[in-house]
């Protein structure tokens, strides 16, 4: 085959140079059939494609070749054979053939199937207002000075390409709730659609096409913001590709070296002035000439207002143990003891965990997140002080109380007579019925007068409530004292001088 260099000095050395066929044969040492080829064609490059490309090693596994290809079309992505597994099949089925025969064979079979591009997309626009898409990624960081994964929940708006992290510990469906809260708050407003994966929190069953089953709960999430949902096709991420960009660029940009904060509070603080502060840094991708905050700020109008936050929660049945106890994702939390033994209803969110039994609050604590971690709260276990008033020694929901000053004080005089113990209880009992407050200035009271004693408390504690009536009588002026009594003991001595005792 000749080079594109050959062609070029057979075409000058004919037509620049004026060469006859024969002197340019003996010049480059090539045939006269090839020049002139050359010179009628008028192409500046000849090109040999095989009709049939033979395969004498590889004919005899031909068969067994189209058998794993046709196998290997009906498996899952991540789990189709390539090239060189078949080719190292084949190997061990005696094949002596070379790699690059059934690298050619496979290639070839491929596009006879029509097989579609894996990497060909359209461009999307959007208006303002029109969409935003939603992911989660898993980041690397430090809380509390413990290295752990975290989950971040990702937004994007279409139009201005806007963006807002929050990150969590898990992924659960009260976080899903409580990000949706904190994004549309940020955003000052929601879009009329949301582009989703097929998440296990938001999506119960996946139908025909782009049909979705949604869960109960995220429904009333985009009811609650006038959202409609809308849900990838499973395996498509480029359906919403612009949030997947935003997570590889994110992790460059904030997360390549582990971030260390004290708390997740502290690092969602951070993460949103950094979403601030890089948008208004980068420039759009669409329009070159402005940043994406100053697009942001224009599609902002075009959201849809937000009222309200959604109260979303994860509802658990339970039932109460006789240590007045409930257990929630590893962890436990105390509830009034009048429910022992009985059953409750927990409602999780993602920073609170709340128990409901018949409609009532009876227990409202901060949420944790490690595994069997305790949280009490030493009043529902004041019942059964009543009963047990020794327990207060000793009991574990009253080892790290925090008490105001003066109570605390109380309690550590009391302790050291007998009975103080059941004193105490019945102070804490009179604080449930007249508030803190009134207990803490009669505590304080006691403590400066030293009376510290139950009854003297109480006794305080009733006349604050119930104060005695003052008569505000007027004195008249006929029966005031116009000259000041003196202190005078003679006079007393001769008043007793003037008493006459009888003698026996």
């Amino acid at each position: 085959m000749l080079v594109v260099e050959t062609i070029a000095k057979i075409r000058r050395y004919h037509f620049v140079e004026g060469r006859k066929i024969k002197q340019i044969t003996r010049d480059l040492n090539i045939s006269r059939n090839t020049v002139r080829k050359v010179l009628r064609s008028d192409e500046t490059e000849h090109r040999y494609e095989r009709e049939e490309q033979p395969f004498p090693k590889l004919g005899a596994y031909t068969d067994r070749l189209d058998e794993l290809l046709l196998e290997n079309v009906k498996r899952p992505k991540a789990r189709r054979l390539t090239a060189q597994r078949m080719y190292e099949i084949l190997q061990a089925e005696d094949y002596q053939g070379a790699y690059d025969s059934v690298q050619r064979y496979v290639k070839k079979w491929l596009e006879d199937q029509g097989r579609q591009p894996e990497h060909c997309y359209i461009p999307l626009r959007f208006d303002p207002g029109e969409a935003y898409q939603f992911d989660w990624s898993h980041e690397k960081a430090i809380i509390g000075g413990v290295p752990q994964t975290i989950k971040v929940a990702h937004f994007r708006l279409c139009h201005s390409r806007m963006f807002f992290v929050v990150a969590y510990p898990r992924e659960s469906q009260e976080m899903v709730f409580d990000a949706h809260n904190k994004a549309f708050a940020f955003f000052q407003g929601t879009c009329r659609r949301g582009i989703y994966d097929n998440l296990k929190t938001a999506v119960h069953k996946i139908l025909r096409g782009k049909e979705r089953q949604f869960n109960r709960k995220f429904e009333q999430l985009c009811s609650h913001y006038l959202v409609e949902p809308v849900a990838c096709t499973p395996g498509a991420g480029w359906e919403k590709g612009q949030v997947e960009n935003q997570v590889g660029n994110l992790r460059k940009w904030l997360f390549a070296v582990r971030p260390r904060f004290k708390s997740f509070a502290e690092l969602n603080g951070w993460l949103n002035d950094q979403c601030i502060t890089i948008s208004k840094k980068r420039k759009h991708p669409e329009d070159r000439n402005r940043t994406v905050w100053g697009m942001f700020e224009e599609e902002r109008p075009m959201l849809i207002p937000v009222s309200s936050s959604f109260q979303g929660y994860s509802e658990t049945e339970c039932r109460v143990s006789s240590t007045c106890l409930i257990r929630y994702d590893r962890n436990h939390y105390s509830v009034d003891s009048k429910l022992a033994g009985k059953t409750a209803t927990i409602r999780a969110s993602a920073e609170r965990i709340k128990v409901v039994s018949n409609g009532t609050l009876v227990a409202d604590h901060p949420r944790q997140f490690g595994r069997d971690n305790v949280v009490y709260d030493p009043w529902h276990y004041l019942s059964v002080l009543e009963r047990k008033p020794g327990a207060l020694r000793n009991g574990a929901p009253f080892r790290q109380w925090d008490l105001p000053l003066s109570i605390a004080r109380v309690r550590n005089r009391l302790s050291r007579y007998q009975g103080g113990d059941r004193e105490f209880v019945d102070i804490l009992r009179a604080s449930q019925r007249h508030g803190m407050d009134i207990v803490e200035q009669a505590c304080r009271k006691a403590l400066s007068e030293g009376t510290v004693r139950g009854e003297i408390i109480l006794n305080l504690i009733a006349r604050s409530c119930d104060p005695l009536p003052v008569d505000s009588a007027q004195v008249p002026d006929s029966l005031s004292v116009t000259v000041e009594p003196t202190a005078d003991c003679s006079r007393y001595d001769a008043l007793r001088q003037e008493v006459h005792h009888g003698t026996p």
